[in-house]
């Protein structure tokens, strides 16, 4: 067997990827939008249509109909300013700056939005053309051309939906959550605790903490992927599972900061001593552990795709909060006994069990279901009057959150 260059296994492996895939799509539109120009027109290089497919095609199919107009407009709009002066002045350098003027004025009376810089640019790049050629409303008619196939190819094949995807980030994201977690129940037991790999620790939660933004685009493109799909029989009920998924898991990542705080606080206090007595370590890497392995139930349950998964999920995340509640209450005794005697870090140990309650509740399986009826509800209520097709989806979402509240139902990665 020939030896196959790296690049191409590399880009094998990343072939799912949003960015593989959406270059691919571009590459293609673009291409397609070519041809039926080349086929349609009598312009000799129809460019403008290949350009206008690939400000259309989007990552997914309800970024396509709503950025994807709002792109087309801003590039008509382009084109028609160009034709317009193209005619009466002409190019010059003082026309030029009353082009770009009148383009962005244009741009915000047609609302295009973010997309207002493009109405100049095309104007820009028309009015060049056809200072050529003369033909300035064949360009017209490429970019209708593009935008008309870039619409067609993203709606006859529809996008891939990226829940699969966030769903990795999400599971990746506890991962890193859990290890941290880990690493923080054997410092108990580890001796004395230098302060500079304490604050090592709260480096590294404030890094998780940070990352929640690049989970979180994620989550958006997962949400834009799965509404107006076909494929997808439960948009709505999806895209609130992710997302209130993602809610705990950020609030599980700031309470982690903050206890990697209080114990960087404890390393400094007690430079020639363990962090924990001896009589507190065991019980409290115990419970930290059951913390982690929580969060990545927890994750586990959000994402899983098949029902048995997330009833095996459930039950892992039920016995893992029962044994942390359990080792919490054991080591709030101990601590207790020990705060009478050496009330010297009360404050530390008991703002370490508050976060460690914190926490708890965040991932508690009965909260769950409670914020996610709550998100239905909210949909429901600002959908009531407006969108009777979506109402009649919210009550299918419930019903489908009850399977879920009894332990039944399982999130379905697309």
């Amino acid at each position: 067997m020939p030896d196959v260059p790296e690049q191409i296994i590399d880009l094998a492996k990343r072939r799912k990827e949003p960015v593989v895939v959406q270059t691919l799509r571009s590459a293609t539109a673009a291409t397609m939008s070519y041809v039926v120009a080349l086929w349609l027109t009598d312009v000799p290089a129809p460019l403008l249509a290949p350009l206008t497919a690939l400000l259309v095609v989007q990552v997914t199919l309800f970024a396509t109909l709503t950025t994807g107009i709002r792109r087309v407009n801003s590039v008509i709009a382009g084109v028609l300013v160009a034709t317009a002066f193209s005619t009466i002045v002409g190019l010059s350098w003082w026309s030029l700056g009353l082009l770009i003027l009148t383009a962005l004025s244009v741009g915000h009376l047609v609302r295009v939005s973010e997309f207002v810089p493009e109405v100049a640019i095309s104007a820009m790049l028309v009015l060049g053309v056809t200072q050529v050629t003369g033909a300035a409303w064949d360009r017209v008619v490429e970019t209708v051309i593009g935008a008309v196939v870039g619409l067609l190819f993203n709606t006859l094949i529809v996008p891939p939906v990226w829940v699969g995807s966030a769903s990795e980030d999400i599971e990746e994201q506890a991962r890193r959550m859990r290890e941290l977690l880990r690493r923080l129940s054997e410092e108990t037991e580890a001796g004395r605790t230098p302060l500079q790999r304490a604050t090592a620790k709260l480096d590294e939660a404030r890094k998780l903490d940070q990352d929640i933004a690049q989970v979180d685009a994620s989550i958006i493109q997962a949400e834009e992927s799965v509404r107006f799909n076909p494929r997808v029989k439960e948009p709505l009920l999806t895209r609130i599972v992710l997302r209130t998924g993602l809610d705990t898991l950020e609030m599980c990542a700031v309470i982690l900061r903050t206890m990697t705080r209080t114990m960087a606080d404890l390393a400094e206090r007690r430079e020639d001593e363990p962090l924990f007595p001896p009589e507190v370590a065991p019980a409290l890497q115990e419970l930290l552990s059951n913390l982690a392995g929580a969060v990545d139930s927890f994750a586990t349950l959000i994402t899983s795709q098949v029902s048995s998964a997330a009833d095996e999920a459930e039950a892992f995340l039920a016995v893992e909060l029962d044994a942390a509640r359990v080792s919490r209450e054991h080591v709030a005794e101990v601590l207790l006994a020990r705060v009478r005697e050496h009330p010297r870090h009360w404050q530390l140990h008991g703002s370490l069990l508050a976060e460690i309650d914190r926490m708890l509740t965040e991932l508690d399986i009965d909260k769950r279901a409670a914020h996610l009826a709550e998100e239905l509800d909210r949909v429901a209520r600002e959908s009531r009057g407006r969108f009777p097709k979506l109402r009649r989806v919210t009550d299918n979402g419930r019903r489908a959150l009850r399977k879920l509240s009894r332990g039944r139902y399982g999130h379905r990665r697309m």
